[in-house]
């Protein structure tokens, strides 16, 4: 059984990956700290740390694959449609006719991955909500679509 400490620190290790809104890295920092300095301690806590921190670099990797996909796409189509004698004579330029037709595909499929990473980092917010209810309930959580990294 564990104790009112063990739920409340387990909760707020999971609370803690959303210091990331705050503090660059802090989702991956606070959870760490929490961890390293419980995980001997008690075997709910180290569960908890674990699921918080695979599911933190579970949703780096993803954001990094649709990043991959999005920003050459973006960087592609725009550098097709600017003329390059403004840019090499020093001329102000104007992107007037955009190419549309001929770029749909690539936009599509840059747009459906910012869509899908903004559904990502939506989704992260709530899991992180109802893990940290659970985890001061006492239930053990596990995060959906989370790679163990650390076992």
């Amino acid at each position: 059984m564990e104790t009112s400490s063990e739920r409340n620190t387990a909760a707020f290790t999971h609370l803690s990956t959303l210091s990331q809104y705050i503090i660059p890295f802090g989702n991956y920092i606070f959870p760490i700290v929490i961890w390293s300095s419980y995980k001997e301690k008690s075997e709910y806590v180290n569960h908890h740390g674990k699921q918080a921190l695979n599911f933190q670099l579970s949703l780096l990797l993803y954001t990094l694959i649709l990043a991959l996909i999005a920003i050459p796409i973006f960087i592609s189509v725009v550098l097709q449609n600017i003329p390059m004698e403004a840019v090499f004579n020093d001329d102000d330029f104007y992107i007037r006719n955009f190419n549309f037709q001929g770029n749909i595909g690539l936009l599509s499929i840059g747009a459906t991955a910012v869509l899908l990473f903004g559904l990502l980092k939506f989704v992260e917010f709530f899991l992180v909500i109802y893990a940290s209810i659970k985890a001061s309930n006492g239930e053990l959580y596990k995060y959906p679509l989370t790679i163990p990294f650390i076992k």
